[in-house]
């Protein structure tokens, strides 16, 4: 269900403007355009003050509330497979839409039950299959809490690339450019050594876990490792470091994909972090209150 941007103002109490600026910043999860209009969730929350008034402000809140999730855990062996029944299946479909599959979220939840869609590739049924072995995978890795290196990276794309044998989990060996993008991925040569400094990068920062992921899930796509399936494996992989921490996994919508390009690109041409850091805080924010009121009830 979805409201209208007039619909959003009033009950929010904000402007019909301040509502379209909201939505094309990425800062109302889950709502998408549709023609010259907005089409919002109908359970969307308000942005704090009508918007995202600074960085600290967003952190923390997310600080408060996964303080307050932690106190309240161990979550039940019920509340967990209820949350992660329905996020695999949503996680799943969005993050392989953005790369361009066509199954749509009733037909991924139908394939990964093991049936088969008539009339749809068998590439976008390995692709359903395959990130969600994947995702299985990190949650193992979480379990173990398993220190992030570039074998378990690649074993993550093993598992992410079904449908191409060939290149599971290897880099690439060829020179790749991605369409429309405002970067050029490094040459195959420069792989390794890159990768290698990214995690240690990552691993020395202290900065605010939001702040960090958001920053090596863009370096990390900007290297473009491997021939495909980097957007779906860097996803994971911010996932696996969310969960680690104690934070819930997030789900980036395929009807935010443009304000998730638009962050790249705000980094690559402009070096401003923070459209990517804002992307990923709401959802984390967003995923912090469905767990707290799961557990409150």
């Amino acid at each position: 269900m979805y409201m209208t941007v007039k619909e959003a103002a009033v009950k929010w109490g904000v402007s019909d403007r301040r509502i379209r600026v909201l939505c094309s910043e990425g800062k109302i999860p889950g709502a998408y355009q549709e023609g010259r209009g907005w089409k919002i969730p109908i359970d969307a929350e308000k942005p704090a003050d009508g918007r995202f008034k600074s960085k600290e402000r967003i952190l923390s809140q997310i600080d408060r509330k996964k303080a307050e999730l932690d106190g309240r855990r161990p979550l039940t062996k019920g509340e967990l497979e209820r949350l992660n029944e329905e996020f695999t299946v949503e996680y799943t479909y969005n993050s392989n839409a953005i790369e361009g599959n066509t199954l749509t979220l009733r037909e991924t939840d139908l394939v990964l039950q093991g049936l088969t869609i008539d009339q749809k590739p068998l590439k976008d049924h390995m692709e359903a299959v395959g990130h969600k072995e994947a995702f299985d995978y990190v949650r193992e890795l979480v379990k173990e809490n398993a220190m992030l290196t570039e074998s378990i990276i690649k074993q993550i794309h093993y598992l992410v690339l079904a449908d191409k044998k060939d290149d599971r989990g290897v880099y690439r060996r060829v020179p790749v450019r991605i369409m429309g993008a405002h970067h050029e991925p490094v040459q195959p040569y420069l792989i390794e050594p890159k990768m290698e400094q990214l995690l240690q990068d990552y691993t020395v920062s202290e900065d605010h876990i939001v702040t960090k992921l958001a920053r090596f899930h863009i370096e990390f796509e900007g290297i473009h490792p491997f021939i495909d399936g980097n957007g779906r494996t860097g996803r994971l992989l911010v996932n696996l470091e969310l969960m680690k921490a104690g934070y819930p996994p997030i789900d980036i919508k395929f009807t935010d994909r443009v304000a998730y390009y638009n962050a790249f690109d705000a980094y690559h041409v402009k070096h401003d972090l923070s459209a990517m850091e804002g992307l990923f805080a709401g959802y984390i924010n967003s995923r912090l209150d469905t767990y707290l009121k799961i557990v409150q009830e």
